[in-house]
């Protein structure tokens, strides 16, 4: 049993209107043409941080790039994939602010102009210096995307399907990521320095869709109530949860309870960052964003995602055209069994998705280091190579990524936006973005050293990262799965505070639609949705 009492839900009223709606998305065409725009213009920013993990990986294989940054080793080659998440820290104080200033929109646009600018920096670089300074702007921008575009997605979409559409803003990563693979496969053959150029470019692609696109979606309703403007709330919320039906009780019943919510949230709030630590429930969800951003990155996924190229040569892989086939391979099937499980994670408990993606994580890492160790061994003089261990060591390359999936990329923002309140939402996932570019940027700076100076052991730091990763879940994460954010949002507080949101919500309920919780048999219908259908001949 879990050590620690892990939090309440206020008592779902909402979530059990939600339940009673049986018309999927796609037969709603208001929600349809706004998922269609939310994937480009949010779920799209991910595809620019996939873009340049891999891009920095695939790199390794051109030689025309090692040479032009003097034969890239140890911490040079650290420091380079480093400086993104460098970039990235320097962000985080003012993310926060200007999301909450500006709005989730223009908080998008300017972090696309940021990584436009990097990208043209660093496709036109003249020396090393030059490239890591772009790619510390690339990651100052991205910061701007990632916090507002996951509160985005989690503020806009109907509550039935927001925990899919977060848990598909983490799987957009393998998109980028499977671009950048099959970009630098074809570029590496350029023999000129237009061979790392073209790839380095092409990052900006994602950014300028998104500049393009931002304003063709409306600003998030929680935003505009924040800054009294309810009218424009309501009519978000009338004409994409209700499909334009203004006499909706589920769209009535939603506004009460964001604008109850968000009253009790500033009765407390003073939108600082002291507010992150000034309760004993907002210590817990901050100290639970750090461990989520640091375990992240110190699962063991940097070593794949930025340094395959290494690790196969230290297992006998060095020709260039198997490498970059090996590491297309990997992206291809990551990208299949990232998109596949970020639909199925969330239909599952929280707690139960993240401690079976951390344990299979820890039998892939265990296996991989013996295998991994008997790999090298054969490769030292004098003994015969080992060809079966290094097939092992590709196939749990190979298999780690499912397990990874499942938990800390499937269910990473969703279960952010879950956990923080509208108030603290953008500094809870800042708080989150630090401990991940912190984490990301000391483990892509340590990998190749660590990898050089300890080979098949320094997989065993991970060993031990993974198992203290099993007994946080265990321990501390609390369950918030099928509940709505305002009903989450209370989630460590006082049961009288929730309760108040609550006790509006069924007050509008009950006024407008008869006693819900007597199975929405009095009164009208409860959802009032819309399906797009023709009218029935008679």
């Amino acid at each position: 049993m879990p050590i620690l009492d892990l939090g309440r839900e206020a008592d779902p009223v909402l979530t059990r209107v939600v339940e009673e709606d049986k018309v999927r998305w796609w037969k709603k065409k208001n929600l349809r043409y706004l998922y269609f725009l939310l994937y480009p213009t949010c779920m799209g920013i991910e595809i620019t941080s996939g873009f340049d993990s891999q891009m920095i990986n695939g790199l390794q294989f051109i030689p025309t790039w090692n040479k032009y940054v003097w034969a890239i080793e140890g911490p040079l080659l650290g420091m380079i994939s480093a400086s993104y998440n460098l970039g990235a820290i320097f962000a985080v104080p003012v993310v926060p602010w200007v999301a909450q200033r500006v709005g989730r929109r223009w908080s998008i646009l300017i972090g696309s102009v940021f990584q436009c600018a990097g990208a043209v920096i660093q496709g036109f670089s003249q020396h090393v210096g030059m490239y890591i300074v772009a790619r510390m702007i690339l990651g100052f921008g991205i910061v701007f995307c990632l916090v507002s575009g996951s509160s985005m997605l989690g503020e806009l979409s109907y509550p039935k399907e927001r925990p899919f559409m977060t848990s598909m803003f983490n799987a957009s990563w393998f998109v980028g990521s499977l671009i950048a693979s099959g970009i630098v496969l074809e570029t590496a053959k350029i023999s000129t320095d237009w061979g790392w150029r073209i790839p380095s470019l092409l990052q900006c692609v994602p950014s300028l869709v998104q500049i393009v696109l931002i304003f063709f979606i409306p600003e998030s309703p929680r935003y505009l109530i924040s800054k009294d403007r309810r009218d424009e709330a309501f009519e978000i919320l009338v004409k994409y949860h209700a499909e334009g039906d203004r006499e909706s009780i589920f769209v009535k019943a939603e506004m009460v309870q964001i604008e109850t919510t968000i009253q009790l949230e500033a009765e407390v709030a003073k939108q600082s960052w002291w507010d992150m630590v000034k309760t004993p429930g907002m210590r817990r969800r901050t100290s639970l964003a750090a461990a989520m951003g640091l375990f992240t990155q110190w699962s063991g996924n940097t070593l794949i995602s930025f340094y395959l190229s290494k690790i196969l040569i230290m297992i006998g892989y060095t020709d260039t055209t198997t490498k970059a086939y090996i590491n297309l391979g990997n992206t291809a099937w990551s990208f299949v069994n990232g998109t596949t499980i970020a639909l199925i994670s969330p239909r599952f408990k929280r707690r139960t998705m993240f401690l079976t993606g951390a344990i299979g994580m820890l039998c892939v890492y265990v296996s991989w280091t013996i295998a991994m160790q008997q790999t090298m061994k054969g490769l030292e003089p004098g003994n015969k190579p080992n060809k079966a261990a290094g097939i092992a060591v590709l196939f749990f390359i190979y298999f780690y990524s499912p397990w990874y999936n499942i938990g800390n990329n499937a269910l990473a923002y969703t279960y952010m936006v879950e956990l923080f309140p509208y108030a603290e939402r953008s500094r809870g996932i800042a708080v989150e973005q630090f401990f991940v570019r912190g984490a990301g940027f000391f483990t892509t700076f340590v990998n190749p050293i660590g990898m050089d100076n300890a080979g098949w052991k320094y997989l065993i730091m991970y060993i031990v990262m993974i198992l203290l990763e099993i007994c946080t879940i265990y321990f501390f994460y609390p369950e918030t799965q099928g509940r709505t954010l305002e009903e989450l949002a209370f989630l460590f507080e006082d049961e009288e505070v929730a309760e108040k949101a609550v006790m509006a919500v069924e007050k509008t309920i009950h006024h407008e639609g008869g006693d819900y919780r007597d199975g929405g048999e009095k009164g009208v219908d409860v959802v009032g949705h819309v399906e797009e259908t023709t009218p029935e001949k008679k």
